[in-house]
């Protein structure tokens, strides 16, 4: 199934210019990476503190087009102008997994979003991003493997978002939503697993 994630290489590279001028700047990849964490937190906590409010729904699908911009840009600035590190390696995965945290989480705050399914869909979220990260411990490379990956969660949620903000009416439509998200993780986390364990290198002798 096709992901989100799969037109990164088109947009790697219209954001190539603006990171080329950035590591010229003397800004470094685990700097972006700290931001985009950071700046993940603050929405989060707009739309937290302020759950009958349209204004932080507006304002959460302009931010993950930023976010995946910074995202892009922190991986090509430690690629391709040597700023990689052990410590940004582990900065780009926590990272992620709190920005993502702290920008659907309060979603469950906001009315006619459920409560208990935003909560398993965060949770799911964080176990698909470590089992992309476990096949590395066996000897394969990180899996990004949808449908639903963390750039197929900041559309979906940027959609949902958006929706409500426009006014349209809460209902069914978005609980029925919500139960798709959460099966499409349940398949991320079996494809991410299954393809893992299908490339490592002992996988013949399995």
């Amino acid at each position: 199934m096709p992901s989100v994630y799969d037109i990164k290489p088109t947009f790697q590279n219209l954001l190539r210019p603006i990171t080329r001028s950035l590591a010229q700047a003397g800004v470094t990849a685990n700097q972006v990476t700290v931001a985009a964490a950071l700046l993940s937190a603050a929405v989060g906590a707009c739309i937290y503190f302020n759950p009958l409010a349209r204004w932080p729904l507006f304002l959460l699908p302009a931010f993950l087009f930023v976010r995946m911009a910074l995202n892009a840009i922190d991986g090509m600035l430690a690629r391709e102008h040597g700023m990689k590190s052990r410590l940004g390696a582990v900065l780009n995965e926590v990272g992620d997994v709190v920005a993502d945290t702290a920008l659907y989480l309060p979603f469950a705050f906001v009315p006619g979003f459920s409560p208990w399914l935003v909560v398993v869909i965060s949770i799911l979220a964080i176990i698909s991003e470590m089992t992309g990260v476990v096949a590395v411990q066996i000897g394969v490379a990180r899996r990004y493997d949808g449908p639903m990956g963390k750039s197929d969660r900041a559309f979906v949620f940027g959609l949902f978002a958006l929706l409500v903000a426009c006014g349209v009416p809460r209902g069914a439509w978005l609980h029925y939503a919500l139960w798709a998200v959460l099966g499409l993780l349940v398949v991320t986390i079996w494809n991410r697993a299954r393809r893992a364990l299908a490339t490592s290198p002992d996988s013949a002798g399995r």
